[in-house]
């Protein structure tokens, strides 16, 4: 059963006589536990006519490029194969999303659709449930929490939001029943698709940036999330809560990508950890940044129309940022220069590394890249531009609430005042000296120079 709080009419439009039911996929890229796909089968079912999956393929998607597109692709084919085992068909069509929903909603008897929270996935769903002439049923499925019912107002941090979701995180830890297809597409000749069995030779075609190739490290697709889900739970999870913060470890999940493109549902990670034999404090610690951290970030980008501009930072973080805008920079550093990872601190150039070649570093090192920058910058606003522009570059999750969320904490957001000191003035700061004594940043070093090594060896 999916719960009512996830379901929204965009439009008051009535459902029509069509050939099938569409469900639009836009942020939740799986077959598997996916409410919206579910939920279009059942009113599939109630009007005895097959589902038609469509997905509108993009060159313009903001800041996306190759690397992302190849991760997504690798993810789309999986859904592809899944959705075609239930009887449902998969298209996939070059164009704008909406515009692709628009065309595929013309034989439609209604529309179902999931939910993004950034303003072109806003936008784009504005404009299928205006233009689609049905009814267009939105159902969110990328959060364990409703984001509305957790909090209708923007979350100061994540004190102020986690009593809010504590007392409702357990109505919403439900597992998720597949719903019998009645009617499958069967030989029923689908719209024009475009083929995903080359993922090479497709992105080749695409019009996007091709200067940030896909990693090696990561494979995208539902198949390899359940992979790491599983390997997580039978290992790491188990010293998660005293290990996490150590990045040469590697005791975590690895799945930001996966959540981030809606290979695997949250809420199938959560009731998995749930269960896992681990330690209550692990199991605690691993759902307080899966539930909490990364709802906060929703409730952030949802609320905050300048979630990516320097002006989405609390005024207490501005304002001390001000004072100390003249303050001498021993270091400052160009975007290109940061991007090579050509800068004094070789702890930092590790942590580009990591992300340059691999599209992934751990959360420890993220915080210690963030602030350095912020650190070499000639002003405040330059370095928020520039943290956040190789973010939504590199990271295979960039461009995703939690990136709009987590660069700015570096600058403030979602944390407190702390003692002044020059250039951060009361923004938290972090240092070399303190990565020596919390963590063994050597061992990092070493294990990204392999990580890299093995990118290479494999051209």
């Amino acid at each position: 059963m999916i719960e009512k709080e996830r379901l929204k009419d965009l439009n008051d439009q009535p459902e029509r006589e069509g050939e099938y039911v569409l469900y639009w996929v836009q942020q939740s890229q799986r077959e598997a536990f996916n409410p919206a796909l579910e939920a279009a089968i059942a009113h599939a079912n109630r009007l005895e006519l097959p589902v038609l999956v469509g997905f509108g393929l993009t060159d313009g998607y903001p800041e996306a490029n190759a690397r992302h597109y190849a991760f997504m692709l690798e993810g789309l084919l999986d859904v592809e194969q899944a959705l075609s085992r239930r009887g449902i068909g998969f298209v996939v069509q070059h164009g704008s999303p909406d515009e692709v929903a628009i065309n595929l909603a013309r034989d439609a008897a209604l529309v179902v659709c999931d939910r993004g929270y950034l303003r072109h996935q806003k936008k784009w769903c504005q404009h299928v449930a205006s233009a689609a002439g049905r009814r267009v049923v939105q159902v969110e499925c990328d959060v364990v929490v409703p984001v509305e019912l957790a909090s209708g107002k923007i979350e100061t941090a994540a004190r102020t939001l986690r009593p809010k979701i504590q007392r409702l995180r357990d109505d919403f830890l439900k597992p998720m029943r597949r719903t019998p297809v009645k009617v499958k597409i069967g030989s029923r000749k689908p719209p024009r698709s475009i083929d995903l069995s080359d993922a090479p030779a497709l992105l080749g075609k695409l019009k996007i940036d091709h200067n940030i190739g896909p990693v090696r490290r990561f494979k995208g697709g539902a198949g390899e999330a359940h992979r790491r889900l599983d390997a997580f739970i039978e290992g790491p999870l188990e010293k998660y809560a005293d290990a996490r913060g150590e990045p040469a470890r590697e005791q975590v999940s690895f799945l930001s990508a996966y959540l981030h493109f809606g290979q695997i549902s949250p809420v199938e990670i959560a009731l998995s950890v749930s269960k896992a034999r681990a330690g209550n404090a692990h199991r605690a610690a691993y759902l307080e940044e899966l539930v909490v951290r990364r709802e906060l970030a929703m409730n952030f980008v949802e609320h905050q129309p300048r979630y990516d501009g320097y002006s989405c930072l609390p005024d207490w973080a501005r304002k001390t940022l001000e004072a100390h805008r003249g303050d001498p920079r021993p270091h400052t550093y160009s975007e290109p220069q940061l991007a090579a990872g050509k800068t004094h601190d070789r702890y930092w150039n590790a942590a580009m590394c990591e992300m340059r070649v691999t599209g992934y570093m751990h959360n420890h090192m993220r915080m210690y890249w963030g602030k350095k920058i912020l650190e070499w910058s000639p002003s405040p606003e330059k370095a928020f531009k520039t943290a956040l522009t190789l973010n939504n570059r590199y990271f295979l999750c960039g461009r995703d609430s939690n990136s709009y969320a987590n660069v700015a904490w570096c600058f403030g957001l979602h944390d407190r005042p702390w003692p002044e000191r020059a250039i951060f003035g009361k923004v938290r700061s972090m240092t070399a000296g303190g990565l020596e004594r919390k963590i063994d940043i050597d061992a990092y070093v070493k294990r990204v120079d392999e990580l890299a090594e093995a990118e290479a060896g494999e051209a």
